[in-house]
């Protein structure tokens, strides 16, 4: 292990856990606020790629074409929270896994229907194409920092929007108790559109943002959902602030548990063992942290006011 390889997987942590905040910050306000599970989520931010790939492709501009495929997204949030989901609030968590599970394989199948079944790509914008040279020898791409400050500044913005303003304080009443908000005048159910359809926007966002360096495909948003779970779960349900520091932890430990895991094993066994070991191990890390959170904080790290 060198130096410049831990600089390197620290910043690829950092960005993984960025890319996670912006899929979790939504669900978890979906589910602490609403109480409403949305395995669909994964592919809201599925279709902010692909529809990165459209505008971006179509007015040959990354900025514009981001700019457009988050109005999509966000349209696309308020047609599916009108037509699918408001029709689930009153049911009970089992209806709502069916239902949105549903919705996955036809989103699915839909996206393979207008754009096939092979991977996509965006280039990365000329602006954002080079390197940044951190020590001698070693270079980290200038989008993946990009990246990252979009994503700390999204994470600014939320918590001044969720800490700072009535809006803010309405979700946090929400996540906390809603049929008391609801008893206090509130209209219960424009909160809730405002929150799902600002919750697929984020994920539309952190599909639109990977898209330049990850392959845009059908099904790509399953694996994010899952991590996005975990987040929430270690960082705590409806808690904004606990999705950021969770998906840091879960970004960092799972991107140098990858790394790094076969070097730390080989100090106790030998390499064949602690490759077999390690593969095993670090798919499982972040697994083990969330169980270990779970003992120690079953509410999570940094849970909203009312649910610890």
């Amino acid at each position: 292990m060198t130096t410049g390889l831990l600089i390197v997987q620290l910043l690829n942590g950092l960005q993984f856990g960025v890319l996670l905040f912006l899929v979790a910050a939504g669900l978890t306000l979906v589910f602490g606020v609403m109480d409403f599970i949305n395995l669909a989520h994964g592919v809201q931010y599925m279709l902010g790629a692909y529809l990165a790939v459209t505008f971006v492709g179509l007015t040959g501009s990354f900025l514009f074409g981001l700019v457009l495929a988050l109005a999509a997204a966000l349209l696309l949030g308020l047609a599916f929270e009108f037509l699918v989901f408001r029709h689930l609030y009153e049911r009970d968590h089992l209806d709502q896994v069916l239902a949105t599970f549903g919705l996955i394989l036809l989103l699915n199948q839909a996206v393979k229907m207008i754009w096939g079944a092979a991977p996509l790509s965006v280039p990365v914008p000329e602006l954002l194409s080079g390197n940044v040279r951190l020590m001698d020898g070693i270079l980290y791409p200038v989008y993946r920092f990009a990246l990252i400050a979009a994503g700390l500044g999204v994470g600014a913005l939320l918590w001044f929007v969720v800490e700072k303003t009535r809006t803010g304080m309405l979700l946090r009443a929400g996540a906390s108790n809603a049929p008391m908000v609801s008893a206090l005048g509130v209209d219960i159910r424009k909160l809730f559109m405002v929150v799902f359809a600002f919750g697929t926007m984020l994920a539309g966002f952190a599909g639109a943002m990977a898209a330049p360096i990850l392959s845009v495909e059908p099904g790509m948003g399953d694996t994010v959902l899952i991590l996005a779970f975990v987040v929430i779960v270690v960082g705590g349900i409806g808690s904004i602030r606990g999705a950021f520091v969770g998906a840091l932890i879960v970004g960092l430990v799972d991107t140098l548990g990858r790394s790094f895991m076969n070097d730390l094993l080989r100090l106790f066994m030998g390499p064949a063992s602690a490759r077999a070991t390690g593969a095993a191990l670090s798919s499982m890390l972040i697994y083990l942290v969330m169980a270990a959170v779970l003992f120690v904080r079953p509410e999570g790290l940094l849970p909203a006011k009312g649910r610890s």
